[in-house]
């Protein structure tokens, strides 16, 4: 064999090793071709267009959260937690990468709304803030599963 031949060997190789992808489960990658999205690749192994097409987003289907400080009243402080997940990772392709910032701007906008809470009445604020979240999240492809609120 030449070295010319090697070479085209090695080439195609590594041109198909880069065509495969393979995403895990839980997970689905947003597919881009020029910028633009193509489609969302679902777990498993997929071949790709390795010059034209990258993944854009790696969307984590299981839960995560988000710790958040508040200051309802200068005289008491507040913190908490909240709790959420992808459901529809088409909608939630466009805003995966400010979702933490736009959550954590929607807690502290409905928080401040709120009147001071005492320690009996902060469930029914949290399941509040858990109702106004999804109502403006769920159309993103996002859903908060708990809100948790702590005096600090």
């Amino acid at each position: 064999m030449t070295v010319l031949t090697l070479t085209l060997i090695m080439l195609v190789c590594a041109f198909a090793a880069v065509a495969v992808k393979r995403v895990p489960t839980g997970q689905v990658h947003s597919l881009y071709r020029h910028g633009k999205p193509v489609r969302l690749l679902q777990p498993g192994t997929h071949v790709v267009l390795p010059l034209l097409d990258r993944v854009g987003h790696r969307i984590d289907l299981g839960g995560r959260t988000l710790s958040f400080d508040a200051s309802l009243v200068e005289t008491k402080p507040m913190h908490g937690t909240v709790y959420w997940q992808v459901l529809e990772p088409e909608r939630a392709d466009a805003v995966i990468e400010q979702a933490d910032q736009l959550i954590r701007n929607r807690v502290l906008d409905a928080l401040h709304a709120e009147v001071e809470a005492g320690d009996e009445q902060r469930r029914e604020v949290a399941a509040r803030l858990k109702s106004n979240l999804n109502s403006h999240l769920r159309e993103r492809g996002v859903m908060v599963t708990r809100v948790e609120l702590e005096a600090a």
